[in-house]
């Protein structure tokens, strides 16, 4: 059995491993995506990494939130 304390350590050290990944070099290319409330722009990722998928713009009204789920939506439908 693991000591708790070495759990905790283990866990921030792969917590902390994951924060250091660049996630530039999985990028696509902006992709716009069309919505009843108007155009959200979304930076997408490789297949893999469809939770990374974020909106940079969404139209007046809508939460980045909203935008962020359409555009890992977007990213899903790709894959």
């Amino acid at each position: 059995m693991i000591a708790p304390l070495t759990r905790l350590t283990a866990v921030a050290a792969l917590l902390g491993t994951a924060a250091c990944v660049d996630q530039s070099a999985y990028e696509t290319a902006p992709v716009a995506v069309t919505t009843e409330q108007g155009v959200v722009t979304c930076q997408l990722y490789t297949q893999r990494h469809v939770l990374w998928d974020r909106a940079t713009h969404v139209p007046a009204g809508m939460t980045i939130e909203r935008g962020d789920e359409i555009c890992r939506q977007e990213g899903e439908r790709r894959n």
